[in-house]
């Protein structure tokens, strides 16, 4: 399966296997995303915004992750922590972007 990452100045395509975090997904492939807590929910800095067309194809974020992401400065609708998202089949195509 593919995922697709953009950022202010570039967009790549990485490789996934179903069962992966999005987080380290994106490591792999370079995008700038820390992931400091290592998915424990204790900071946001894995923060991402899934395209609109594809926010439905995502299980709903927990109330633990809705709490972080009332932190984030610049968060939006579809905005959610990649170290929370495991990939799924019907997840293949994914658009997110960086902040």
């Amino acid at each position: 399966m593919r995922v697709r990452f953009v950022t202010a100045d570039r967009a790549c395509n990485a490789d996934a296997v179903p069962g992966e975090r999005l987080l380290d997904v994106a490591q792999r492939a370079g995008m700038p995303l820390e992931g400091t807590c290592g998915g424990e929910l204790a900071c946001a800095t894995c923060h991402v915004i899934v395209a609109a067309e594809d926010a439905g194809r995502l299980p709903p974020a927990s109330e633990e992750e809705e709490d972080m992401l009332d932190l984030v400065p610049d968060a939006r609708r579809t905005s959610r922590l990649s170290c929370q998202i495991r990939l799924t089949a019907q997840m293949d195509k994914l658009t997110v972007s960086l902040p």
